[in-house]
């Protein structure tokens, strides 16, 4: 299956899996535990924490003066290791976790986390191996340094 490989920008990706959260939550009842007076608050935290991280990723990308698009990996002109790519090798990925959990916690959906597990299996397989091809061919045991540091998600 490498034709879905780097094709779909991963921000359609997360959109698409937005939609199925949605339409999981009108048709399965509000999980009781995600409903309570904290839940608003936690949504808004976790959505302020993922666009956080993602957008720290790209101004990283963008202060190194390499590509921010990720169905052209192989156009970077430099491997970033600084800023957030110190804790994630995949900032921008893990931020769209978050807002997909967000997306959940207000939804009060438990079934969603379904759907997050699918988007990162998606992402994992079809994005981030790609792209760490495309970075090894690169930057070679640098990036195998990176690796063996710095965590792929978290």
């Amino acid at each position: 299956m490498t034709f879905l490989e780097n094709k779909i920008p991963p921000p359609i990706i997360a959109l698409l899996f937005a939609v199925a959260i949605w339409i999981i939550s009108i048709y399965t009842p509000a999980a009781s535990f995600l409903n309570g007076p904290y839940g608003l608050f936690m949504a808004i935290g976790l959505l302020v924490l993922g666009f956080s991280i993602a957008i720290a990723g790209a101004i990283s990308f963008r202060a190194a003066s390499t590509t921010v698009n990720p169905l052209k990996p192989e156009t970077a002109s430099s491997l970033v290791t600084s800023g957030v790519f110190q804790y994630s090798r995949n900032p921008m990925y893990v931020g769209l976790t978050f807002i997909l959990l967000a997306l959940i916690v207000y939804l009060a959906v438990a079934w969603g986390l379904l759907m997050v597990m699918l988007f990162i299996l998606y992402i994992q397989r079809f994005q981030i191996v790609p792209e760490e091809r495309a970075m090894y061919k690169l930057f070679g045991e640098e990036f195998e340094a990176y690796q063996s540091i710095v965590r792929r998600w978290l």
